[in-house]
């Protein structure tokens, strides 16, 4: 049986990063999902948050078949 092709899990649509302060502000794509989550850290700390709609509602961006994979 041959073993099925890993990818990953998330994408990586945005990033920003400040050098001199240890800042980073990350955009990530659900590749299941396609739920839009917002990481940003700074110094050593960092958090996680879907990114919301004006209604409140999750951010979500169409996946392509291609995109989706196996994950384990």
């Amino acid at each position: 049986m041959a073993k099925a092709e890993k990818k990953e899990r998330f994408k990586v649509v945005y990033s920003e990063v400040t050098g001199l302060s240890d800042e980073a502000k990350v955009v990530l794509i659900d590749l299941e999902t396609g739920v839009n989550y917002l990481f940003v850290r700074s110094g050593y700390a960092g958090g996680l948050t879907p990114l919301l709609d004006e209604n409140g509602k999750p951010v979500i961006t169409e996946v392509d078949d291609e995109d989706k994979g196996f994950f384990k």
